[in-house]
Parts: C-alpha cells; sequence; structure tokens
C-alpha cells in the first residue's frame, strides 16, 4: 500500500495549511468570532467563505463538474485533516457536516432536477441542510428496523407522521433529507425523501441544550404531522432508504474521522508548545519522561488513526464499501480525539481547564464523537460480525 501523495494533492494540502494557520486560527482567540453557540458567528463566517473560494479552496470534495474541487476519498483525507486544525475549519471551506454528507449523498444519487433544486444551493453556500433519521425510544437510532416515522402514499404524494431528534443542523437548515417507513419490509421498508423547510406539516419542537458546542443549527427534537411531499422528492426510488443511508453515513463516518485527526493534532500542537516553553523545579515540562510519555503514546495513537482512516478512503476509492475500515478507524478516532485533547489539558494545567486555549472547547466537543454516526459498541458489534464470517480472512491483504 502506497501512501505517498502527488505533487499536486501536497500543493493542495499547503494552501489549506496556511489558510488556517494565517486565517483561521488567530480568529480563535477573538470572542467577537463566536455566536451564541459556541461556533464561528455568521459575519465572520460569510467573510472567510469568501476567501476560501478566491483562493480555490471552496468544496473540494465534489466533482469538479458542480462547482468542487474534484478530490477522491484519499485526497479528502490529507486535506479535511488540515482543516479542522482548527475549530472554525470545516464550515469555511464548506466541508462540515451534515451538508458534507447530504451534498456527496445527492451528487451520488440525485437525478438531474434533484441535483439541481436540493444540491446546487448548498454547493454555492446559499443554504444549510439537515439529515433527519434518529428517533426517540422505541423509535430507530443505530437500529433503523425500529424506525417508526411513516410516510403513507396517497396519489403522486406522500404523508409524513411521526418523530425525530438530534437533528443536526435543523434550526438553520433549508433543505432536509427525511428517512421514513414506507412498508414494514425488512430490507425495502424505508424511504429517503426531500423536503423544504417551509413545507407545511412538520415543526422544530425544541433545540436540545447539549454539553459541548454546537453545530450551526443546533441538534433539534422534529415532530412530523401531516408534512406533504411529493412523488418527484423522493430519492433514489420507494423502498431504498437504506441504500441512500448507507452511501451517505459509511462517507460520512468517515469524513468525520479525517476532521477529527486534525483536532487531536492541534491539542497534541498546543500541549507540545506549552511543553516546551514551561519551566517547572528547574527543568521544563518537555524534559519530563512523564510528558513524554503522554506525548509520546497519543502520537502514536494518532498516527494509527490516521493510517485507519487511509486504509478505507482507499477501499472506498476503489469501490467498496470499506465497512470494517470504516468501523475501525471510527473507533480509533474518536477514542483518540478524546484522549488528546485530554493530554492537552493536562499538561496545560489550569491553563488548558480556562477559555485561554481551544482545548477545553475540543474536549466538550469531543465526548460527542464516540456517539454520533453509530456508537463504539455498535461498530465494535460491525466488526465481530465481520470477523465471524470470514475468520482468517477477515485480516487478509487486497491482491491484484
Amino acid at each position: 500500500m502506497d501512501f505517498t501523495i502527488t505533487p499536486e494533492l501536497e500543493a493542495l494540502r499547503q494552501r489549506v495549511a496556511s489558510f488556517v494557520d494565517e486565517r483561521l486560527i488567530p480568529l480563535e482567540a477573538d470572542p467577537q468570532a463566536y455566536d451564541a453557540h459556541e461556533n464561528i458567528a455568521d459575519a465572520v463566517l460569510q467573510e472567510q467563505r469568501a476567501a476560501a473560494r478566491e483562493q480555490g479552496l471552496w468544496c473540494l470534495q465534489l466533482s469538479k463538474e458542480i462547482g468542487g474541487g474534484g478530490l477522491n476519498k484519499a485526497g479528502m483525507a490529507v486535506v479535511y485533516e488540515e482543516m479542522n486544525r482548527s475549530i472554525f475549519g470545516p464550515v469555511v471551506f464548506n466541508s462540515a457536516a451534515p451538508d458534507d454528507g447530504n451534498m456527496m449523498v445527492l451528487e451520488t444519487l440525485g437525478t438531474a432536477a434533484q441535483k439541481e433544486r436540493w444540491l446546487m444551493p448548498l454547493v454555492r453556500g446559499e443554504v444549510r441542510s439537515a439529515f433527519a433519521m434518529t428517533e426517540p425510544h422505541p423509535g430507530g437510532g443505530s437500529d433503523p428496523g425500529m424506525m417508526q416515522t411513516r410516510a403513507e402514499k396517497h396519489g403522486e404524494r406522500y404523508v409524513v407522521n411521526g418523530h425525530k431528534w438530534f437533528i443536526t443542523g435543523a434550526e438553520a437548515a433549508e433543505h432536509f433529507i427525511l428517512l421514513a417507513r414506507t412498508s414494514d419490509d425488512e430490507r425495502r421498508g424505508h424511504t429517503a425523501f426531500l423536503f423544504h423547510r417551509d413545507d407545511p406539516g412538520w415543526e422544530i419542537t425544541r433545540r436540545i441544550p447539549i454539553m459541548g458546542p454546537e453545530e450551526h443549527g443546533g441538534h433539534c427534537e422534529i415532530a412530523f404531522n401531516g408534512l406533504e411531499i411529493p412523488a418527484e422528492n423522493v430519492l433514489l426510488g420507494e423502498g431504498y432508504g437504506m441504500r441512500v443511508t448507507q452511501t451517505r453515513l459509511g462517507t460520512a463516518r468517515l469524513t468525520h474521522c479525517m476532521r477529527w485527526l486534525g483536532l487531536a493534532k492541534r491539542c497534541v500542537e498546543i500541549a507540545t508548545d506549552y511543553a516546551e516553553k514551561r519551566q517547572g523545579f528547574g527543568q521544563l515540562l518537555i524534559e519530563r519522561e512523564s510528558v513524554q510519555q503522554m506525548l509520546g503514546d497519543i502520537a502514536m495513537r494518532i498516527e494509527v488513526g490516521r493510517l485507519l482512516v487511509m486504509k478505507a478512503a482507499l477501499a472506498i476509492d476503489r469501490g467498496e464499501f470499506a465497512k470494517k475500515e470504516i468501523s475501525m478507524a471510527k473507533i480509533q478516532v474518536a477514542n483518540v480525539l478524546h484522549d488528546a485533547a485530554d493530554v492537552g489539558i493536562q499538561i496545560n494545567g489550569a491553563r488548558g481547564y480556562s477559555k485561554d486555549t481551544v482545548l477545553e472547547w475540543v474536549y466538550r466537543y469531543a465526548r460527542q464523537a464516540r456517539l454520533v454516526d453509530g456508537a463504539d459498541e455498535v461498530h465494535r458489534m460491525v466488526l465481530s460480525r465481520e470477523l465471524r464470517a470470514a475468520g482468517r480472512d477477515f485480516w487478509s491483504w487486497n491482491s491484484e
């Protein structure tokens, strides 16, 4: 397996890194750069987005035909890591969840008309979007077979009734992808729909307060009470909702990991910089064996995560589903992000616990990583099933 990247990709990585260093990281120290939910303020965001467009760093994950950068998944792994060295990075480059995953699934599965109506405004940065799947008990979470929200067909329209929650970005979204049950068929019982914020028959019942800083639009609870969706807004086809979900979530889990690696590396950078300056008892912190052990261990674990992410990205680029590779990466990177923030805080002491650095922001944000897009335990179950099915071939090498 060759991890060498092309000169063109390396040049792009350096451009993204320079943008983050010069424009975004300095903003993190400015209280006026934040909105009420601890994300980048909209006026600041629009200014930085304009600069990203001007420098050719906009929507790098999408095809050039629709205005993107044409990167494959391996290329995305390289640049997404650089983008998220700043907590503001992904949204500035229009590569943040949930828009990132929604754009990629619409580009892959949408009809020409659907792309024009639902995708292109996202590509241009004119609107935001959400993916409405998760439900409160007794509805579906990690197990979509438990889904309660139903869409019943009446002529050329579907009528939706049900309940969703923890829908990321919903309060700021205009375009939604909704997963609902259209039959009780175990394999073909779910359908994906597209609807607009202004469509009647649904409402946000609350923006759910969370432990960490929030994405734009928060995490919302939604009630559907007779939302009507025309048949032309079915994505891929009735009964193919799980295929839409698998197409979206597999890549979305991996892009989360790509971004989280950038945050983990940033935590190590902050910790190392402080340890190289701070003295105690006649010795720099960086010279203490205990500090060296912490930094060396977390650096190794970040590199393990990078290798798992790249292996999964290369598998997807070969046309594989990369199910087990994505699950491995998701578990590894979610945990190393949390631990990198913890190590950063520990080495910085009270400074790390304060808001003088972004370490406490990352620490609070990181706890969700082990839950979103499948909890650690769900991914371990996936790996166990793969192991039972494949036996020794679980560890096989790809060959030509």
